[in-house]
């Protein structure tokens, strides 16, 4: 599903198609209506020119269709219990449950951790990142659970943001992948962007417009049958990243419906991934703090199962 003030890459493969043809097959679940009022809004381009419906198309020509921004609705706030690692008055610390969203987005604007956030702190939030993402420095997927940075000002944003852009933010991972590894630890130096073939997911992608260096280094914790125990350090923080990475390897998250293999490990409710550890330098003050998160009780009673050889593959 595409979302607004998205910006998608269309390459024409069959020129003897219409323009809103092309669009109505690649862009799925968008109505015959918003589709004729991107293109007669100038929405949908080649060469840096808007089309009209009625452009001949050339294979291999490369469209453009950006998607014009919703109007952002007001975050409502909600008396959802947060567990708080750490707190002052620049910034938070959260450790995020399985299964919450971090922000809302259409089809979801309650129960998310932004609505907890207003409730709890009011309007001690950074702006920055817009009415909908109040706070919210970096994230993590809706079934990663573990440790998440919200800021409360935008000085404390600003300073934090800029060590995600330096590579400079400790974030460590704790997660169960399938397979066996021969080494120890190892690097994942693979390039990510969307998908071409599925917008909704991330790939990696060699020498293609749009992908972005991504890095993730990996520790072998515990070999168990069928599976292994890693420790991950994020260089980068890409979307899915240590996701699609370890896909890439061949040794996919456990219990990821996405990525992982078809018959899904249901019991997990989503990917077996932890945001165990997060080092920064405070914004304010110059020190260095590290937090760390135990295991939730999903991923602990996940590895007391292989431990104990109740599940196998």
């Amino acid at each position: 599903m595409v979302q607004a003030g998205e910006e998608l890459t269309l390459i024409v493969e069959d020129a003897s198609l219409r323009l809103d043809k092309l669009l109505a097959q690649r862009l799925e679940g968008m109505s015959r209506s918003a589709l004729q009022n991107l293109i007669s809004g100038g929405f949908v381009t080649a060469g840096g020119k808007a089309l009209a419906k009625s452009a001949k198309l050339s294979p291999g020509q490369a469209v453009t269709v950006t998607l014009p921004p919703l109007a952002e609705p007001d975050v409502l706030p909600e008396d959802i219990p947060l567990d708080i690692a750490y707190e002052d008055e620049d910034l938070l610390v959260v450790n995020k449950p399985k299964g919450m969203v971090v922000h809302p987005a259409p089809g979801n604007y309650t129960g998310t951790l932004v609505n907890a956030l207003v409730h709890y702190c009011g309007e001690s939030l950074s702006g920055i990142n817009g009415v909908l993402r109040p706070g919210i420095v970096h994230r993590i997927d809706k079934d990663t659970s573990g440790l998440l940075l919200v800021a409360k000002n935008d000085m404390a944003h600003r300073g934090l943001a800029g060590q995600i852009q330096a590579h400079s933010l400790k974030r460590e991972y704790r997660a169960v992948v399938y397979g066996g590894f021969r080494e120890d630890k190892g690097t994942v130096d693979a390039p990510l962007g969307r998908s071409p073939a599925d917008r909704k997911k991330i790939a990696v992608l060699h020498n293609a417009p749009g992908a972005r260096k991504a890095v993730t280094h990996f520790f072998v914790e515990e070999r168990l049958p069928g599976f292994t125990y890693l420790r991950l350090r994020l260089e980068t923080g890409r979307t899915h990243q240590i996701r699609v990475h370890m896909a890439y390897t061949g040794h996919p998250v456990a219990g990821d419906p996405v990525y992982g293999p078809k018959k899904v490990i249901t019991e997990l409710q989503g990917q077996c991934l932890h945001a165990g550890l997060l080092g920064f330098v405070h914004p304010r003050t110059g020190e260095y703090v590290e937090l760390s998160a135990e295991l939730p009780e999903y991923f602990s009673r996940f590895l007391h199962k292989l431990h104990s050889k109740e599940y196998e593959l």
